[in-house]
């Protein structure tokens, strides 16, 4: 059954105090992300993965001598997400 928007509001808000001041993005972002979408009543593993592989973005990095070439979170056609999440909660 899908969610009211005052249950939505509570999740929103409860999940806003659990993150405020989060500043370790490698070690949370999975964390964050699953729980973030629970907000919603989405389970995260249903629409979107970790860690994709980019093409082109990792030729970049490769010949910078740099690794990478990772999308942190991937909702096809929809979302793509980066560590800018921190700036936000921060904010």
């Amino acid at each position: 059954m899908p969610l009211s928007l005052n249950e939505i509001k509570e999740r929103a808000l409860a999940f806003s105090r659990e993150w405020e001041g989060a500043n370790a993005e490698r070690a949370e972002a999975q964390t964050f992300w699953n729980e973030f979408f629970n907000v919603f009543g989405v389970s995260r593993r249903r629409l979107a993965s970790f860690e994709e592989p980019v093409r082109r973005a990792r030729t970049r990095f490769e010949k910078s001598g740099e690794k990478g070439g990772f999308i942190d979170l991937f909702w096809r056609g929809v979302l793509i997400t980066e560590p800018i999440w921190i700036m936000f909660l921060q904010a």
